[in-house]
């Protein structure tokens, strides 16, 4: 997918809204930026659903972004004098995100999407009828590979970004080392929280431009 593909369907999937990022000063789809506002006490905080009330900041959602936000004074320049960040907030947002697609992975999973356990998923990849896959981070290598021979280069790069421990958490189950998904909404939007986990992390990953 081009730059200019993906900012159309990002705007797109936003209503087509352009913000810019008061860092970078930047014009961005908002589907590519994080916004932030003030809590009652004057905090900053990460309005990821893009729904709470008030004034708010734009920044492109990177963690270094984020970073250089903090270190640089923008947000109390853009939302009051007396806004304060935490020095933690870029690694709250973080695992904000990683809940967040935790959370839509167990919603795929009640819409019937989600296959777990390595001969279940090898038969889904077999059939043709696997999405993608997901791998935990700690997941030997061997069984990673005899996966991705099954599945052949087509298949998009696999999601590796969770351990074994929050994939079980997340699909109810012990153990959760290799996962697939079928095609459906539900894991489409799965999928998208995992890019937008992937890019704040590290725009130039493979999953997160993929």
């Amino acid at each position: 997918m081009t730059a200019m593909t993906r900012r159309k369907a990002l705007q797109s999937e936003d209503g087509g809204r352009i913000r810019q990022c008061a860092l970078t000063r930047e014009r961005l789809p908002a589907g590519e930026l994080i916004r932030f506002c003030l809590d009652p006490a004057g905090a900053v905080v990460a309005d990821l659903k893009n729904r709470l009330p008030g004034r708010g900041v734009w920044l492109t959602g990177t963690r270094e972004c984020v970073s250089a936000a903090i270190k640089k004074g923008i947000f109390p320049r853009s939302l009051a004098a007396n806004a304060k960040a935490s020095a933690t907030l870029a690694g709250e947002i973080e695992e904000m995100l990683e809940r967040a697609a935790l959370g839509r992975l167990s919603l795929a999973k009640k819409a019937g999407l989600v296959t777990a356990g390595f001969a279940k998923v090898a038969d889904l990849v077999a059939r043709g009828q696997a999405a993608f896959l997901i791998h935990a981070a700690d997941a030997a290598a061997g069984g990673r590979e005899k996966l991705a021979r099954k599945a052949g280069p087509a298949m998009r790069p696999p999601v590796d970004c969770f351990n074994s421990a929050q994939l079980s958490l997340a699909l109810g189950r012990s153990n959760v080392v290799h996962a697939a998904l079928s095609n459906g909404g539900a894991s489409d939007s799965f999928l998208s929280a995992v890019k937008r986990l992937e890019k704040y992390r590290n725009p130039e990953a493979a999953f997160a431009t993929a």
